[in-house]
């Protein structure tokens, strides 16, 4: 009986882990690196990220506007928990001047990632709603444009005037980040 619980309790405690660190270690087979930091610019404009419609974006065209920039992956656990969120802060922030960019790290990329997004319905407010952010695709790369990631979900949060407010590796904190969107907005 001993065994068990204490076998119960392991599985919870790792489970839990993975919750609020996220996945460890990223697409492409990324090494787990340090992100820039809680302060700096937004990647050079030249930065390119490619969308699910086979067009591109650059960061460059955000300007004016705060941008969330969210790295997850279909696979990952956390991801899928902060995505609810992501479409609230959407809907929510959209129209005062919110852009989150959703940056998928899967290795199979848009073979993966497209069906996931139209398939998938997360409870947003108790009703179900699909993927409302502009979904683009990365890899290795493009995340060490932004620093390099340390697993995830993490996400990189932007002033209007392009400056980096913070990093955050694992779960976002709901209301903290409501809180510094309603101050930036």
């Amino acid at each position: 009986m001993c065994g068990k619980f204490l076998k119960l309790a392991v599985i919870s405690g790792v489970a839990a882990l993975l919750v609020l660190t996220g996945c460890s270690k990223g697409a492409q087979g990324q090494a787990a690196r340090e992100p820039s930091g809680v302060t700096g610019k937004a990647p050079e404009a030249g930065v390119v990220i490619p969308d699910l419609d086979g067009t591109s974006s650059t960061i460059d065209q955000f300007k004016g506007k705060v941008v969330l920039v969210n790295f997850w992956a279909t696979w990952c656990q956390p991801c899928r928990v902060e995505i609810p969120w992501l479409i609230e802060f959407s809907q929510n922030y959209g129209p005062k001047g919110l852009v989150i960019l959703g940056v998928a790290m899967d290795d199979e990329g848009r073979n993966v990632v497209q069906p996931f997004v139209q398939s998938e319905r997360f409870v947003v407010n108790g009703h179900p709603q699909a993927i409302s952010y502009q979904i683009l695709l990365g890899n290795t790369k493009i995340a060490d444009k932004f620093g390099g990631i340390l697993g995830m979900p993490t996400s990189m949060l932007y002033s209007r005037d392009g400056n980096k407010i913070k990093t955050i590796v694992g779960l976002i904190d709901h209301d903290d980040m409501s809180k510094t969107l309603e101050n930036l907005l």
